[in-house]
């Protein structure tokens, strides 16, 4: 099973803005490392919606 190309440059992008990570970290990481992150930035931004 592949990871749709498209879903990958959301993630990065989404990291690379809330992060401030360069793309080639964050093609270096494991998928589910990747993932993580994103849920992580993700809460951070719900979080910061309720204050």
């Amino acid at each position: 099973m592949t990871y749709a190309a498209d879903r990958i440059e959301e993630e990065t992008a989404y990291l690379a803005f809330h992060f401030h990570w360069g793309v080639d970290d964050i093609l270096d990481l494991e998928h589910a490392d990747r993932r993580g992150y994103v849920a992580r930035a993700a809460a951070l931004v719900e979080r910061a919606a309720q204050a």
